[in-house]
């Protein structure tokens, strides 16, 4: 026993106890690479996920990789919480992304035969068949030579700033009548295609051809009277962080300037083409001030986050196939009466599997109903076009009270977010941009009904973002209710932070919910504790959690000590995660698994027992907008909200918690070095999809009176990783 404790406070007490973040990402993003591998998925999805992961990428070095490069330009060795210094990190990080980047070029060979097997290709210029380069050359000097810019490099015009993300071409050029050479440079157009596909000619299939070829095809347009003796491809990723200012007299105006100079970011990253000659790649690197640390050499094709425009609609049979959400039978039943429908009992929407139109209708209609006061609504992320926008709008001229508490500092996002305030605020909309250091992230819209002599609330609580595309790709949960104590918090919610400069240190006299930064991390870690000390009395206890990461030390520390009291914990983490799961004395009774597939885990799901062995209806279950990380637990406006609806509560814990940890289909197992194993299912004909079941079968609140609701079956957690 003595042995035993001593083990434990040696693991507890031992920065090993943690992954790192940005390595657990890598990690992450391996597995949406790996999906490209995946046989199950048709060819062109295959393909997004290729593309997808490149993307990725771009975002973790504009932002992750380039925080770190400047700690270690600023000679910061302070640690991260497993014990490494920013120069440590930024040796593990370049060495992973070298092997993903590796992997992203093998994968690319791999798809692109694939699809000339399927008659879809992407040629070089000598694969042109003589009429192809005739329509080719006709394409390029009406839609491509118009909008190029040709520079040559000499005393007399230097090197051009290259924007971040930016494609260009750099030519070691040799005049056609002797003399000296120079290098010309052609910075690639940002609104044309990357990809030109070709019109349908003698040669049967779909017929690609690359930008940067076609710009090189007809070189002599661009530099008349010289030759190509080498190119270079190149890209440009830049620090795109902004940092805020913790005093700053006008937000918006400085939101604004700082926009503008995320175009001119410090370089984190020049990517080349390994083939260029080094001379010329010599030249680019000392022209542009690029460090010797910002190469990276690419042995293929750059940008592969714009190999998405090979996806063509004309391949349906290479693409998943169409869904459509449902919409929930029980509003359908109400005439579509979304209000009344929340009325009679509370109702849970399954993003995507169920339309967002309940969600835009719920704004709408509470826009269009006279006896409807006021409204308020968070909006983090949307698009420009946005038709909840569009039906605060219309509120607002008719007379009701509107607030839109609009959170500028959504990262690449800022600039529609201001863009939409703006709409707002000539409309007559309250426009609130909330704390200075604080994103709101929250996802809570509140409506004011007065019916008789009183006035109702409905309230919706979200775990996505109010964005009509991301809602048919992210999997997300909103609860609609009429609960009058769920209404209050969302009131006080909103005044909270309209009448507030900075979170003060107490939190308002919530009745239900938790939230962030004042006591949500709190209420937490003493769920947590309530389940140690269940187990501590030989009581049923147990934990699942499903979120996207898990960073925080704290909270990690708490499931930590939980498992060691014998509370069995099962986590679904899509991405970062730096618990690990399954070592002895530490975590033995943790699993983590992630779901990588056709969408995107995004909802935040929090089950405790509570003196029952779970699924119960005994449990306490709770939605979030908020993973557990640093950044939302203590410098994000987020919140954890009960669900206390019998109906509701099954559907959250009994449908889909245990259909996410029923999943064999897109499973992947974690083990205790941060390293994970995709699940292999006993029998693949029969394996359990989390992602079909849903499109398969209703949810449970959103059922009609005539549909019957398939549960999944009983939960059997997967065998931990040895």
């Amino acid at each position: 026993m003595a042995d035993s404790q001593r083990l434990n406070k040696q693991l507890m007490s031992s920065p090993q106890r943690f992954l790192n973040r940005e390595l657990s990402w890598l990690e992450f993003n391996q597995r949406v690479l790996e999906e490209a591998d995946n046989p199950a998925h048709p060819l062109l999805e295959r393909l997004r996920f290729l593309s997808i992961s490149a993307s990725n990428l771009d975002e973790f070095d504009m932002v992750r990789y380039a925080g770190l490069r400047e700690q270690v330009r600023a000679g910061v060795t302070k640690v991260s919480q497993d014990g490494l210094t920013p120069v440590q990190q930024v040796a593990e990080i370049e060495a992973a992304a070298l092997d993903l980047i590796a992997s992203q070029q093998q994968q690319w060979r791999q798809l692109k035969a694939d699809m000339e097997k399927e008659g879809i290709f992407v040629l070089g210029a000598q694969d042109l068949t003589k009429r192809e380069r005739a329509d080719i050359e006709a394409y390029f000097n009406s839609n491509i030579f118009p909008i190029l810019t040709p520079l040559s490099i000499d005393p007399a015009h230097p090197f051009p700033f290259i924007p971040n993300l930016g494609f260009t071409i750099a030519f070691d050029l040799e005049p056609e009548s002797g003399g000296e050479g120079q290098v010309g440079i052609v910075p690639m157009p940002t609104f044309v295609r990357r990809f030109i596909r070709l019109p349908a000619g003698q040669k049967p299939g779909i017929r690609f051809i690359a930008l940067e070829d076609v710009i090189g095809l007809f070189l002599t347009s661009l530099f008349p009277g010289f030759r190509e003796a080498g190119r270079c491809l190149f890209r440009i990723v830049r620090d795109s962080d902004i940092e805020i200012e913790e005093e700053s007299e006008d937000l918006i105006r400085e939101f604004e300037v700082l926009l503008k100079q995320r175009r001119r970011g410090r370089i984190v990253r020049l990517r080349m083409q390994a083939s260029a000659p080094e001379t010329l790649r010599a030249f680019i690197m000392r022209e542009i001030g690029a460090e010797p640390s910002d190469i990276v050499l690419y042995d293929g094709i750059l940008g592969m986050a714009r190999l998405a425009e090979l996806i063509v609609d004309d391949r349906p049979d290479l693409l998943f196939s169409p869904y459509e959400p449902r919409y929930p039978e029980r509003i359908r039943e109400m005439g579509g009466d979304i209000l009344a429908a929340i009325r009679a009992k509370d109702i849970l929407v399954h993003h995507p599997f169920e339309s967002f139109d309940v969600v835009v209708e719920f704004v709408r209609q509470a826009a269009a109903d006279p006896q409807v006061v006021a409204i308020k609504q968070t909006l983090y992320r949307t698009t420009i076009n946005s038709p909840i926008v569009g039906a605060l709008i219309e509120a607002a001229e008719a007379g009701k009270t509107v607030t839109a508490l609009v959170e500028i500092k959504a990262r690449f996002d800022e600039e529609a977010n201001l863009r939409l305030a703006r709409d707002l605020e000539r409309a007559g909309v309250q426009v609130v941009y909330g704390f200075i250091e604080y994103k709101t992230h929250a996802k809570v819209s509140l409506v004011v009904r007065r019916e008789g002599t009183e006035l109702r609330t409905y309230t919706h609580y979200g775990t996505g973002n109010y964005h009509p595309i991301n809602a048919r790709i992210y999997t997300d949960l909103s609860l609609f209710t009429a609960d009058p104590a769920l209404g209050r918090d969302a009131n006080r919610l909103f005044n909270y932070v309209t009448a507030n400069r900075e979170p003060p240190e107490v939190a308002p006299d919530f009745e239900t919910i938790s939230m962030a930064p004042v006591s949500l991390k709190q209420n937490l870690l003493s769920m947590i504790e309530q389940e140690v000390l269940a187990a501590k009395k030989h009581k049923p206890s147990g934990i699942w959690a499903k979120m996207n990461s898990l960073v925080d030390g704290d909270v990690i520390d708490a499931l930590y000590k939980a498992s060691q009291a014998g509370v069995p914990i099962a986590l679904v983490v899509r991405g970062i995660c730096c618990l690990r799961p399954g070592i002895a004395g530490l975590s033995e009774n943790i699993t983590v698994k992630s779901i990588v597939g056709r969408f995107l885990e995004h909802s935040r799901i929090l089950c405790f027992a509570n003196g029952e062995a779970l699924p119960s209806a005994n449990a306490k279950v709770f939605i979030s907008s908020a993973d557990w990380m640093p950044r939302n637990l203590m410098r994000r406006v987020e919140v954890l909200v009960p669900i206390q609806n019998p109906t509701v509560h099954r559907q959250v814990m009994s449908q889909i918690m245990v259909a996410n940890l029923n999943d064999e289909q897109q499973t992947w197992l974690m083990h205790p070095d941060g390293a994970y194993e995709r699940l292999e299912p006993k029998d693949p004909s029969s394996a359990f999809s989390a992602h079909g079941y849903f499109m398969s079968n209703p949810s449970l609140s959103g059922r009609g009176s005539a549909l019957e609701v398939s549960l999944p079956p009983r939960l059997t957690l997967p065998e931990r990783p040895k």
